[in-house]
């Protein structure tokens, strides 16, 4: 299950089940489990809980955003590689036609490959996709370069055509990095604890219960918001 709608819904589920469960216990603790004693006692225990809860999120947004900036940098630099090649071949000359050809059809490809209509089409170890570098490769390769100047621009093209493979094979062996779905569950069993704790000893109306329900949604919200901007990514 990788949509990020049905998990943020599968976490609101668990944690506001945790705020119900507190509530229930609640009302078959007898009274000497409830005095001002106790209910300080919780608190103190959770307000720790809610630090180390807020400190994890605070260092899984400042992990996502950098793991975003990189592979956006990564994407950037690909493009750029691609559109300098271009350049360099046209330069070379109308011989270059064919490598020109093959390296258009490599682009539309590796963009169909990172920006599908469907997040979970993404492929970026395309098989098809590297074949047509190969083909590049080999087309520059065969080119018999007629002056020092077209020797130097072949060279700049074959150096290009490697660090094109070297950025795909980058963001291919970067697929299914992320946060472990372990380290998500340890969170979510602290929120549930800490939600918990507060159906514990609110009273029992509708008030409370509407307030319950809009703190969590809150953070529902919030995560279904990260994880559906395709920063997040979990992983076994």
């Amino acid at each position: 299950m990788d949509s990020p709608l049905l998990i943020g819904l599968l976490v609101f589920a668990v944690v506001i089940a945790g705020a119900f469960a507190g509530w229930a216990v609640r009302q078959c603790l007898p009274s000497h489990h409830l005095t001002d004693d106790t209910k300080n006692l919780v608190s103190v225990s959770m307000a720790g809980v809610a630090t180390v809860s807020a400190l994890v999120l605070g260092l899984l947004i400042s992990n996502a955003n950098s793991a975003f900036i990189a592979r956006g940098g990564e994407v950037t630099a690909l493009s750029a590689e691609i559109l300098r090649l271009d350049r360099i071949l046209r330069r070379y000359g109308p011989e270059t036609k064919p490598a020109r050809e093959t390296l258009l059809r490599y682009a539309q490809r590796k963009t169909a490959d990172l920006f599908p209509k469907h997040l979970a089409d993404v492929d970026l170890g395309n098989a098809s996709t590297y074949e047509l570098l190969q083909q590049l490769e080999d087309s520059l390769l065969a080119l018999k370069p007629a002056s020092p100047r077209d020797q130097w621009w072949l060279a700049q093209a074959m150096t290009l055509a490697g660090k094109i493979g070297d950025t795909g094979w980058l963001l291919a062996q970067q697929v299914g990095q992320g946060t472990p779905k372990a380290f998500v569950a340890l969170l979510v069993f602290w929120l549930t604890l800490l939600f918990a704790s507060f159906g514990l000893f609110a009273p029992p109306n509708f008030t409370s219960a509407v307030i319950l329900l809009r703190a969590r949604c809150r953070r529902r919200h919030w995560y279904a918001a990260r994880t559906g901007e395709g920063i997040w990514r979990i992983h076994p």
